[in-house]
């Protein structure tokens, strides 16, 4: 047993039973009894913890969780989704490099890479992953990796991955998925030819709007042993609390999914009907333009994300949020609550109006992170932010 430190003399109180619930373990620094001890850690002869920032109990728990979903023996926790995209971009690609990604990621992964890669020397473009062909003419000889999502926020898009990975396999350029939107519950990247696979877990792993986490996980040992060592080397710490937190969300995970998934059909077909509706976006639908890729990619799973568009512009969009009571206007999914985001206002106002219309994103479209609210009830607070809309025109 390691003796107790000179200001906490009395160690750990000893029980025949053990904690249910995992201990909160917020330890910065960890004692050990002898160099070489500390030698045999840092070397891999022994297991054991030295600096938070360098791995702690709490990460390394939510690390394997998220691993077991995805079907890998572990994982990476990191302080954020972003954290674990720059954690990859930056800690395995070097000025000359050439990294192509999906037009449609997440906003703050298209800031990443059109503007702070090029500043370091790291080129970067952008094509419709739905067009397999169009993403092997952007691959160069310098391509180092190419960072796609299954499906797109916020238009849920399907991405031809199979074509994608295909390509990048034949090609020597490292696949990278974040798959944050579709979960692990729909699509796991690795069975399909993913080296690579991110989450941001903030969102629907975590699910309470209390956390927010990454993840990483390499196929290759010595990639991932990269990424960790750059994340280590710029502090991209997780909270031994939101990994706490984390943890209870990954217990009730595959169910919170099921049940948002399908009220997430149910709101799908109902908005489908409104006359102040001018689309609607759900994978399972007949009408979603990559319909037979979707059920190719994610099996007849559509997920907890809906896409809709209002007749009107942006005084629908006003009309809608204020009316619809119960549904919080705020830019995040995976909540146990529903959440509605605005991208015209939200992740892709950096846009002009032009580029956001060439991605078909308009004043009046919304995209939902559905939540576990009964159906009929969720159905009825949109009913009455359609009616404000209806009033409106």
């Amino acid at each position: 047993m390691m003796k107790p430190t000179l200001m906490r003399p009395y160690g750990m109180p000893q029980s025949a039973s053990t904690a249910v619930v995992t201990p909160l373990m917020p330890s910065v620094v960890y004692a050990s009894d002898t160099p070489d001890q500390l030698d045999d850690q840092y070397e891999g002869r022994a297991q054991g913890y030295t600096y938070a920032r360098e791995g702690h109990p709490n990460a390394d728990i939510v690390a394997k969780g998220v691993a077991a979903l995805e079907g890998c023996e572990t994982g990476l926790t990191l302080g954020s989704g972003m954290a674990a995209v720059a954690a990859v971009l930056m800690g395995l690609c070097k000025a000359g490099d050439h990294v192509l990604g999906g037009d449609q990621l997440y906003g703050r992964s298209l800031r990443l890479m059109k503007e702070d890669l090029p500043r370091l020397g790291i080129t970067t473009s952008l094509v419709d992953p739905t067009d397999a062909a169009a993403f092997e003419a952007a691959i160069k000889p310098e391509t180092r990796l190419a960072l796609v999502e299954v499906v797109s926020n916020p238009t849920l898009r399907i991405a031809d991955i199979h074509a994608i990975a295909e390509i990048c396999q034949r090609r020597g350029v490292l696949l990278v998925v974040d798959n944050t939107f579709t979960t692990p519950a729909a699509f796991k990247p690795f069975e399909h030819g993913a080296d690579i696979v991110l989450h941001s877990v903030t969102k629907l792993l975590a699910g309470h709007a209390d956390v927010t986490l990454g993840w990483v996980a390499a196929k290759d040992p010595e990639i991932q042993k990269i990424i960790y060592t750059f994340a280590v080397t710029t502090g991209m710490t997780p909270s031994p609390f939101d990994c706490w937190l984390a943890e209870r969300g990954l217990a009730t995970f595959d169910l919170r999914f099921e049940r948002t998934q399908e009220t997430a059909r149910k709101l799908a077909d109902f908005l489908a009907d409104q006359d102040v509706v001018t689309r609607v976006l759900y994978p399972t639908r007949d009408d979603h333009p990559d319909r037979a890729r979707a059920q190719a990619v994610l099996q007849g799973m559509g997920g907890n994300m809906v896409s809709f568009e209002l007749k009107g512009g942006r005084s629908s969009a006003n009309a809608f949020t204020t009316a619809a009571n119960g549904v919080a206007f705020a830019p995040t999914l995976g909540d146990i609550g529903t959440t509605l985001s605005h991208p015209a206002s939200s992740s892709h106002r950096a846009l002009t109006p032009e580029g956001r219309a060439a991605l078909g994103i308009s004043e009046g479209f919304f995209r939902v992170s559905v939540g576990l609210e009964k159906p009929d009830d969720l159905i009825g607070t949109f009913q009455a932010g359609l009616n404000a809309v209806r009033a409106g025109l």
